[in-house]
C-alpha cells in the first residue's frame, strides 16, 4: 500500500510517532490509511451538515478494516457570492480544491479517498483531484434542499433574483420579498433546484463514482447516513481490489454521463467541469461531443429552473437510476461500464422504476426531443457557446435584435432594473471570462432580472462568462474566445444587430468579415480588473471555456 512509505521501516519511526500522536496504534498502522476529504463549513448551507455525513464515513470504513483520517477543503456558496465581486472566486476555487487534495494525499501517501462534497465547484473540483491522483476514491453527497413553499407555492432561492427584478416593476412589495427569503430555502442541503451543484452530483453518480442514489436523496434523510457509512466500506473494497478513478471515467463513461446531462437538462456549467474531469483523466472530450450527443439525446423530466420539479421529486419518482435506465435505449450509451459499486452500471440500474410518469418521462414520450444542452457556433463566438436550450422560451429560440453592450455585469444590472433595456434587445456582458473576469462570473443576476421584470419572452443575454444552473431565458454563455483575448464578442458596438437561431446552432453578428477585421485592428485590451492575489495567477494560467476553463 502507498501509505507503506510513511508507516514501514525503521528510518520511518518519527512518522509512526506522529501517527501515533493523532491516536492511532501499532494495529492500525497496518491498516489502509484512507483520507476523509470533508467539504464541511458554517458559511455554505449546502455544507453545514457534513460532520455528520464524515462521522458515517469514518464508521463505515472502520468497519470494513480501514482507517479514515478527516481533512478539509474549502467550499463556496455560490448563491452567497453571486452578483458582486465575490462571484470571481468559485470557478477558481475548483483548482485550489483539486490541488489542495493532491497535495495531503501526496505529502502523506494516503491509500485511497473518500470525498464529501455537495456544491458547484466542489463536485467537479474533487473528481478532478480524484482523476489526477487516480488512487481508490469514491464521491458521497450531502443530498439536495428540499423546496421552500411561499404561500401557497413552492419555491427556492433563486426565485429571489427573479424577485428582485419584480420588486423593480411594482409586481410585488418589499414585504412580500421579506417573507419570500423567509421561506425559500428552508434548510441544509444543496439548493433543490437542478442548479450546478445537484447537476454534478448527478454527474459523478453517472460517471460510475458515486453510489446509486447518491444525488437524489435529501439531505435531511436517515437515507443519506446510511449511504455515507456504505460509501466508507466501499472505499475499503476499493481499494482490496485496487480499483482506480481512470479504471471508471473512461471515455464510455462520459459519453454515459453526457446521455444523462442532456436527459435532466443540465446546468450548462456541466460542460465545463465534464471537459476539466475529462482532461485530468486523460479522456478525450470535445465541445463538439456535446453538441453532436445532444442532438440524438431527449430531456426527460422539466427541473427547475426550466421546469417546475425539484429533486425531491426526482428522487420519489425512481431517482436517477430510472433516468440512468431510459438513457440506455440511445444508441451511443453503453452501461456495461464499471461503477464504484463493483457491478456494471447496468446491473445497478436494471431493476429501476418510473415510480410516476408525470414527473420522469420515458424516451417514447420525451419533454424535448433533444438534449437540454446546445452548442452555438457564429462569428461571435468562433469557438463555440452554450445555452440551456431546453429553459428558453419558445419565442426566444430564434431572435434577432440590437445589442447593448457593458463590460461589466454590475451595469448590466443596473440598466435592467432601470428600465434601459427595452424589449427585443440583446444584452452583451464581456470581459467576464474566465481571463478577462477573472474567473467567469456567473449572471444569475441579470439574467433573473430579465425574468422579473417580465422581458424573458423578448430579450436575450449573452456573455463570455457563465450561468447559473438557476437560469432560465435565452441566455447563451462561455462565448469563445472570451473579449479579454480579443475575441469577436469584444468587438460589438451598441446598435449592431444579433441573430440568434438556437435550432440551426448559430449565433451571428450582422456584419461583414472586412468591417470585424477592421474593428479588431483598433481593439485594445484594457486594463485588468484584479491586480492583486491569486486571481492574478490564475487569469495568466487558465484557458478558454471551449476547454473548460482548466488551468495549465
Amino acid at each position: 500500500m502507498r501509505s507503506s512509505q510513511v508507516k514501514d521501516g525503521v528510518t520511518r519511526a518519527t512518522q509512526r510517532s506522529l501517527l501515533k500522536a493523532t491516536g492511532l496504534s501499532n494495529e492500525d498502522l497496518k491498516k489502509p490509511l484512507i483520507g476523509v476529504v470533508n467539504s464541511f463549513n458554517e458559511v455554505n448551507p449546502g455544507h453545514v451538515h457534513l460532520r455528520e455525513i464524515a462521522n458515517e464515513v469514518k464508521l463505515g470504513i472502520a468497519s470494513a478494516g480501514g482507517v479514515g483520517m478527516e481533512f478539509p477543503v474549502i467550499a463556496l456558496c455560490d448563491g452567497i457570492a453571486m452578483g458582486h465581486s465575490g462571484m470571481r472566486y468559485p470557478l477558481a476555487s475548483r483548482e485550489i480544491i483539486a490541488d489542495s487534495i493532491e497535495a495531503m494525499t501526496e505529502g502523506h501517501q494516503l491509500d485511497a479517498l473518500v470525498m464529501i462534497t455537495n456544491c458547484d465547484k466542489i463536485t467537479p473540483g474533487m473528481l478532478i483531484a480524484a482523476a489526477r491522483l487516480n488512487i481508490p476514491s469514491i464521491l458521497i453527497a450531502g443530498g439536495p434542499m428540499y423546496a421552500g413553499k411561499f404561500r401557497d407555492t413552492r419555491t427556492d432561492g433563486s426565485r429571489l433574483y427573479e424577485a428582485a427584478g419584480q420588486v423593480s416593476v411594482g409586481a410585488i412589495t418589499l414585504e412580500d420579498l421579506d417573507e419570500m427569503e423567509d421561506q425559500a430555502s428552508p434548510g441544509c442541503g444543496a439548493c433543490g433546484l437542478l442548479g450546478t451543484a445537484n447537476s454534478m452530483n448527478c454527474m459523478a453518480e453517472a460517471l460510475g463514482m458515486a453510489l446509486p442514489w447518491n444525488s437524489t436523496i435529501p439531505a435531511y434523510l436517515a437515507k443519506r447516513k446510511a449511504l455515507a457509512r456504505r460509501a466508507g466500506e466501499t472505499i475499503v473494497e476499493l481499494f482490496n481490489k485496487d480499483v482506480k478513478p481512470r479504471d471508471i471515467m473512461t471515455r464510455q463513461a462520459f459519453l454515459n454521463a453526457v446521455a444523462v446531462d442532456m436527459a435532466i437538462g443540465g446546468s450548462s456549467n456541466t460542460i465545463l467541469h465534464l471537459l476539466a474531469i475529462a482532461k485530468a483523466a486523460k479522456v478525450d472530450l470535445t465541445l463538439e461531443d456535446f453538441d453532436e450527443l445532444s442532438k440524438k439525446s431527449k430531456k426527460l423530466i422539466q427541473m427547475r429552473p426550466g421546469g417546475d420539479m425539484y429533486m425531491e421529486d426526482m428522487y420519489r419518482a425512481g431517482g436517477l437510476q430510472a433516468i440512468i435506465k431510459e438513457t440506455a435505449k440511445l444508441d451511443f450509451v453503453d452501461l456495461n461500464v464499471p461503477p464504484v459499486t463493483g457491478k456494471t452500471q447496468w446491473e445497478n440500474v436494471k431493476d429501476s422504476v418510473i415510480k410516476d410518469p408525470n414527473v420522469i418521462h420515458t424516451m417514447e414520450n420525451a419533454f424535448y426531443n433533444e438534449g437540454g444542452l446546445a452548442i452555438l457556433h457564429g462569428n461571435i463566438c468562433k469557438e463555440g457557446a452554450v445555452v440551456k436550450q431546453a429553459a428558453v422560451s419558445p419565442e426566444m429560440l430564434t431572435h434577432s435584435g440590437p445589442c447593448k453592450c457593458f463590460d461589466l455585469e454590475e451595469d448590466a444590472v443596473e440598466a435592467i432594473l432601470t428600465g434601459k433595456i427595452k424589449p427585443g434587445d440583446v444584452v452583451i456582458v464581456r470581459y467576464e471570462g474566465p481571463k478577462g473576469g477573472p474567473g467567469m462570473r456567473e449572471m444569475l443576476t441579470p439574467t433573473a432580472a430579465i425574468c422579473g421584470a417580465g422581458l424573458d419572452k423578448t430579450v436575450a443575454l449573452i456573455t463570455d462568462g457563465r450561468f447559473s444552473g438557476a437560469t432560465r431565458g435565452a441566455a447563451i454563455g462561455h462565448v469563445s474566445p472570451e473579449a479579454a483575448e480579443g475575441g469577436e464578442i469584444a468587438l460589438l458596438r451598441d446598435g449592431d444587430i444579433i441573430e440568434i437561431d438556437i435550432p440551426k446552432r448559430t449565433l451571428n453578428v450582422k456584419l461583414s468579415d472586412e468591417e470585424l477585421a477592421k474593428r479588431k485592428t483598433e481593439w485594445k485590451a484594457p486594463a485588468p480588473k484584479v491586480t492583486d492575489g491569486y486571481l492574478v495567477r490564475y487569469s495568466k494560467l487558465v484557458r478558454s471555456a471551449s476547454y473548460g476553463a482548466v488551468v495549465e
